[in-house]
């Protein structure tokens, strides 16, 4: 076997990769020495700008395989048959801390997932909780300044945390999941995944239906108490990206049965509630568990940066039978997202391996832009329509269309019959056993304690005693033990 050569950046043969050049022995370092020059200019380059949230985070690839028949909901090719395998590229992540943070931390967790189908590259970007603190993506920004670390104090400040919750009534739903017992999964493997927004399906007839997607473990549901967790960081920082590795390295290779749960279209303006209401789960009453199929990480990345740093996902990547909905957060969403990773990767990530598609090839009239690698012969055209058969629209809409009307204007989401921000955090709180409720109270008053103003501390306990008078008298008592102390 021949020894392979180092090489510059340009391909030159590298002649001393130990010593650089300099002016006699013992003199000072040239600036013709292209190679050192080189190399410390890629070095100092090497980092790109972080996610602002989801920034820590863990991948994997495999595949999906579709289990039962759901094409009387969706014309989605990848879905077509059962027995059809998908290759996929799943990312883990935390959502507040940058990327020196730890794993086992009280957070909730992304769940995203690339389908490179053959009818190009579906994103599906999720959390580990089926709902979220706001429902109207003008807030975000504001809700992860007051998550995120203080910009005088540099460390993430309860009294910031809890007063943008007490102006915040809709986040009582999500705090409680946060709070609760799954609130610190034990690893990536064992914790659900859902698509947390409401998405649209479309059969070959147009038949149009709103779906939620549930991708439960199964590993089975392991999470970590306050107390575990903090002895878990103290060992290993890393600790849910050391398990994920290892297990896929061993050929433990974990899995997800995905399930959806599937209305009518025509019946979400009558449901009882706004059913693209981010803060709120359909009751699975209402809307059984259908499932779908099978989702399998059998993959681990050769190189974290460039596959799981660079990998970029949009919730507007759909295909043929996928579509939005009215949901105001996954709108914004729809923007956001892919103006994220324009920012951090530039215009032209999509063209990355970990991004581009698989199963098909991605062909338009996008030209140049910052590392571009896909420039088209001097025969292709860079407009359309054109008259040198370059690629043409099918005239076939992705999702059906949705029918809205109105007045223009800065309008809150449409009041349904039981639209109130309380009554399914106190569902949620009725559910769990009493050691569960102990645990959710202790969570809380452990961080709203710690919140310097009275007001603060007053408008956040009405909002647990507007969920539930119990869930609310437990919580206000340990605040208060707590501060008495």
């Amino acid at each position: 076997m021949s020894k392979r050569v180092l090489t510059t950046e340009s391909g030159a043969p590298v002649a001393d990769n130990q010593n650089s050049a300099t002016a006699g022995v013992g003199g000072p370092v040239l600036l013709q020495d292209q190679h050192l020059l080189e190399k410390l200019a890629r070095f100092n380059r090497e980092r790109i700008p972080e996610r602002v949230v989801h920034a820590r985070g863990s991948g994997a690839y495999g595949y999906f395989e579709v289990t039962d028949d759901v094409t009387g909901f969706t014309k989605a090719a990848f879905l077509s048959e059962v027995g059809k395998r998908t290759e996929t590229f799943a990312r883990f992540s935390t959502v507040a801390d940058s990327l020196g943070g730890a794993d086992a931390v009280r957070d909730p967790r992304g769940f995203a997932l690339k389908f490179y189908t053959e009818e190009g590259n579906y994103d599906l970007v999720g959390n580990n909780t089926p709902v979220f603190f706001i429902k109207d993506p003008i807030k975000f920004p504001d809700f992860i300044h007051s998550q995120k670390r203080d910009p005088f104090t540099g460390r993430q400040e309860p009294d910031n945390v809890w007063d943008f919750w007490a102006h915040s009534p809709e986040a009582t739903h999500q705090i409680t999941w946060l709070m609760g017992d799954r609130g610190i999964p034990a690893s990536y493997r064992h914790m659900n995944g859902y698509g947390s927004h409401t998405y649209q399906w479309t059969n070959e007839a147009g038949e149009a239906f709103f779906v939620k997607y549930h991708f439960k473990t199964n590993q089975g549901v392991r999470s970590l108490s306050s107390e575990q967790a903090a002895e878990l960081v103290g060992k290993d920082a890393n600790s849910h990206q050391t398990d994920l590795l290892q297990a896929i390295e061993r050929g433990v290779n974990p899995s997800w049965t995905l399930y959806v749960q599937v209305m009518p279209a025509a019946e979400a303006a009558d449901y009882r509630f706004n059913p693209f209401d981010l803060t709120k789960v359909w009751p699975h009453a209402d809307h059984p568990l259908q499932r779908v199929g099978r989702l399998v990480l059998d993959r681990n990345p050769d190189n974290v940066f460039a596959e799981v740093e660079q990998a970029a996902f949009s919730p507007n990547n759909f295909v043929p039978g996928i579509g939005p909905s009215p949901d105001k957060m996954l709108q914004g969403r729809l923007f956001a997202y892919a103006d994220a990773h324009r920012y951090r990767l530039g215009v032209n990530h999509t063209q990355l391996p970990v991004n581009a598609p698989r199963a098909t090839s991605a062909d338009n009239y996008g030209r140049d832009g910052l590392m571009a690698t896909r420039h088209g012969s001097r025969h292709d055209k860079n407009y359309e329509p054109n008259s040198y058969a370059g690629p043409a629209q099918t005239d076939a809409a992705l999702s059906a269309p949705l029918a809205v009307h109105g007045w223009i204007g800065t309008h809150a989401a449409p009041a349904h019959v039981k639209d109130d921000d309380f009554f399914q955090a106190g569902e949620l709180y009725r559910l769990m056993s009493e050691e569960e409720k102990a645990r959710l109270v202790a969570n809380i008053a452990g961080g709203l304690s710690q919140v310097t103003r009275d007001d603060v501390i007053e408008k956040n306990l009405a909002h647990f005693h507007a969920a539930d008078a119990d869930y609310g008298k437990r919580v206000e008592e340990a605040v208060r033990a707590l501060r008495e102390d």
